[in-house]
């Protein structure tokens, strides 16, 4: 039986990440990305070695998943994309901790997501913006200004939805 710790949603949990099956690709697309930042300001022949590796790993699950993911995009642990095709992250865009992104979705522009955001397919994000924590970015949805944290927008353009209280009505 496994140890439960204590988790909180800012801490990444970086088990997400790793690959579950030898055929994983976008687990593989994103240790391709950390192996390359771990390494990338030293500057030693051996690393430039290493460097080289990282980037054509990289750019075989680039190829093997349709996903555009910058080698020098800031992304927090914990990351997520069950269905990588399709993937388009700006350089610039920063992505916070434990955040889920499905197929499809591009973040344009300088786009800032908080930790555990859940982005819908195909959304598409349009910078520059933030997004804060555990906000929720529904299917299609293109988002043109900041998303406030806890909530949840859709639509062309996105706007907020009313979360109805799981909380019994109560006869007065």
């Amino acid at each position: 039986m496994k140890d439960h710790k204590n988790i909180d949603w800012q801490t990444p949990d970086w088990s997400r990440e790793k690959p579950r099956r030898f055929w994983d690709p976008s687990r593989k697309l994103l240790g391709a990305i950390r192996d390359f930042q771990k390494i990338q300001h030293k500057s030693d022949p051996i690393t430039y070695l290493r460097k080289k590796y990282c980037k054509l790993r990289h750019r075989i699950w680039t190829i093997v998943t349709g996903a555009e993911i910058d080698l020098h995009c800031r992304i927090g642990g914990g990351l997520l994309i069950p269905h990588p095709n399709g993937v388009v992250i700006h350089p610039d865009a920063i992505i916070g901790a434990n955040c889920l992104i499905f197929q499809q979705v591009t973040l344009a522009g300088i786009v800032e997501l908080d930790y555990h955001v859940d982005i819908g397919a195909g959304a598409k994000l349009l910078g520059p913006l933030k997004v804060g924590h555990s906000a929720r970015i529904g299917a299609n949805a293109v988002v043109t200004h900041n998303v406030s944290s806890n909530q949840t927008v859709v639509g062309i353009p996105a706007r907020p939805i009313a979360i109805k209280s799981s909380e019994p009505a109560t006869n007065n």
